[in-house]
This record gives C-alpha cells, structure tokens and sequence, in this order.
C-alpha cells in the first residue's frame, strides 16, 4: 500500500521534513538488519486523535531492545511524547504509526556494541492492511513452505527488522500464488503466526491462539481480543495448533494493528465458515474499542 507522506517525522528528538529524514547509506542496520520496531494505531475518538495502547506498544519496542542488546536513548516516557507530538503534528484524525530504532552510521561489522542508536517515529494514513471488507467476506490463507524462525535462530519475541525477512518471503509467496496472507508453521511443524498477524481458531465452541513457544510474538491486538472475548463469555485457550486443526476448525480470524481483526474464508483451499459468530461479535466490538466508545476500554485510548 503506497505511503502518503505528512510533514514531520520525529528523529533523534527533533521533528524534521518529512523529505529530510534521511539516513547515510553505511547505516549499520541497513546493513545486518538489527533495528527495532513498531506499528500501532492512532483513531479518531471523541475526544480527538488517541492512540490505541501507546505505552503498551512502546514497552513491547523496550523489550525487543533489551532482547537485543541495545540501548536506547530515551525513556519509555520519552518516546510516548514523542508520539503523541509526532501524530498532532500531521493533523490527522487518525492513522498509522511507525516508531523505529536503529544502530545508525559510524560503526561496520557485527559487532553492534560501539553503535550509536537512532530513533525515529512516522505517521501516515493506512487502511485496513488486509482490505476493507476482510471482516465480512474474509481472506484466503495458505500455510506457508516457509518455516518460522526457531528462538535460538532469531528471537521471535523482539519485533525487530531483520526478522521480516522471513515474512517478507512467506506473504509474497502468498500473493504471488493467488491468496491474501500466509500462515507461518514454526520448525515442529505447530502453527506460529502470519506473516504479521496472531491467529484464533475455534475448535468445539473454544478459540484457541498458539502460544509464544511456538514462535508467535507477543500480540498487543491479540491481547486485546482476548479480553474483548472473555468479557463476552467466549472461553480462549492458548495451545498448539496443527494445519491441520485449521482446516477443520469453526471459525478463524486473525489480528494485529495493521490488519485489525480479519476473518478467514480459507486455509489452503479447505473453506471455512466466514464469518463466525465470535469472529463477528468481536471484530465490531474491537472496532468500537479502538474509537474509544467502549467505557471499560476507554483506557487503551491516549489522547495525543
């Protein structure tokens, strides 16, 4: 989907022109693929712009950081404000958000420990990552013949660039072959995740959603869902699931900031009812609590 540019970018604690933010081509992340990263959501509410679990999501890019080794230089606090300055500053009623930190120019080498660390922060307007009517008519999935990264390969829990690579080849794939996204099998051959979404499939009434040891990373929206589902009486379990679970299961949607909640017509051609009754309930009540008209939600909104 084609980036439409605002006017600021947020960089190193600055706000800059939007075609001014630019690194040196020697840039040792460019190089190794070690930076950090997020995407998150700002909405229109009523009380203007607020972005949907900011600290939440600024916490989970501290985490990928520490995970690998790198040390950035603000506090949590720091980068929030920043945040929020950066979305006031396009005046957008909403849009999408890309917090990045990378180890910039200066070093060469494997070695990132010298590196010097740079932060940036974008926003943009995005739409629905998976289409618009993903929640109604759902998206075609094919189990991918690319495997999910084992933790002691690359961290699946850091949210980190270099391990997109491996997504990166899974979703063309994907759509080279006709479907809308892949779903990623970790190297026992256990569902992990999609390209860039948790997924919830339903077998006997209960979703089930894999768990971090199989690879999937730490899910904000996931998380989101799963109180949005207890809260309305639907039991969620989070245990392994085969290919072949999905292909039989009652239902299946996928989420993440991007693609939000997006339900699922097929897994490899074997069709699934779409969309399911749970899938239904919580896709319009996640889209309710993003906007903040949600009361018991209302915290997960920050107002910029």
């Amino acid at each position: 989907m084609p980036i439409t540019p605002t006017d600021k970018i947020w960089m190193n604690g600055e706000l800059v022109p939007w075609d001014e933010a630019r690194i040196h081509v020697l840039t040792h992340t460019l190089h190794y693929g070690t930076g950090v990263f997020e995407g998150i959501r700002a909405y229109e509410t009523d009380r203007g712009p607020a972005v949907f679990r900011l600290t939440d999501h600024i916490e989970r890019l501290f985490n990928s950081a520490r995970i690998m080794l790198m040390e950035i230089p603000y506090t949590v606090d720091e980068i929030v404000q920043a945040v929020k300055e950066t979305v006031r500053s396009t005046g957008l009623p909403s849009c999408y958000i890309r917090p990045l930190a990378i180890y910039g120019y200066g070093e060469m080498g494997l070695n990132t420990l010298p590196c010097k660390v740079d932060v940036s922060i974008a926003c943009w307007p995005w739409g629905a990552y998976l289409g618009d009517d993903a929640v109604t008519k759902g998206v075609r999935m094919k189990v991918s013949s690319w495997t999910r990264h084992d933790h002691n390969t690359m961290p699946p829990l850091a949210k980190t660039t270099g391990n997109y690579v491996n997504s990166s080849l899974a979703k063309v794939e994907a759509l080279k072959a006709g479907y809308d996204e892949a779903i990623m099998l970790n190297p026992e051959g256990l569902v992990s995740e999609c390209t860039g979404e948790n997924i919830f499939a339903a077998r006997n009434g209960i979703l089930v959603t894999p768990p971090l040891a199989a690879g999937a990373l730490p899910g904000i929206t996931q998380d989101s869902v799963t109180t949005i589902a207890h809260d309305h009486g639907f039991e969620v379990s989070v245990d392994n699931l085969s290919r072949s679970d999905l292909y039989i299961c009652e239902e299946m949607f996928v989420c993440g900031t991007a693609a939000e909640v997006s339900a699922v017509n097929s897994v490899d051609d074997r069709v699934i009812p779409c969309p399911g009754p749970m899938t239904e309930v919580i896709a319009r009540e996640y889209a309710h609590a993003v906007r903040g008209q949600v009361d018991k939600y209302k915290e997960w909104c920050e107002p910029v």
